[in-house]
């Protein structure tokens, strides 16, 4: 027999976790690089907001959690603008700007780099389509 899952009550993300082995290094990356508000460090972990959702940067708890992380998906409104910034910094790119897919009222926009740590991520932009 089975039963639905129960309703747990799941609003949003509340937090991320991304895997750091240079605590200051990393930091500074989301920092100044990708211009994320820091709100606070504790001990050795730091938390940045992203939108609402936070960001804790810290070492891997065990060795088997010690992996890269999984891809954020930054929202950004331009991501030529946005590209060209991480070009200026240095930042390795993986993927230049493309068009991911076409949707009924935008074209949706990707651009992947890696952070201090070598972890991917990416940039996306919802393009709004010419009527």
């Amino acid at each position: 027999m089975s039963t639905a899952p129960a309703n747990l009550g799941i609003q949003n993300i509340g937090q991320i976790s991304i895997i750091v082995h240079d605590l200051p290094r990393a930091t500074a990356f989301y920092r100044d690089t990708l211009g994320l508000p820091l709100l606070f460090t504790a001990g050795n972990l730091t938390f940045f907001d992203c939108g609402g959702v936070r960001l804790m940067l810290g070492p891997a708890e065990t060795p088997e959690l010690d992996h890269p992380s999984s891809i954020l998906y930054f929202r950004v409104a331009d991501l030529t603008v946005a590209h060209q910034r991480l070009l200026d910094a240095g930042v390795q790119i993986v993927a230049p700007p493309r068009l991911i897919t076409p949707m009924p009222t935008y074209d949706l926009w990707m651009s992947a780099f890696r952070d201090s740590e070598g972890n991917i991520h990416q940039l996306m932009s919802e393009v709004p389509r010419a009527k």
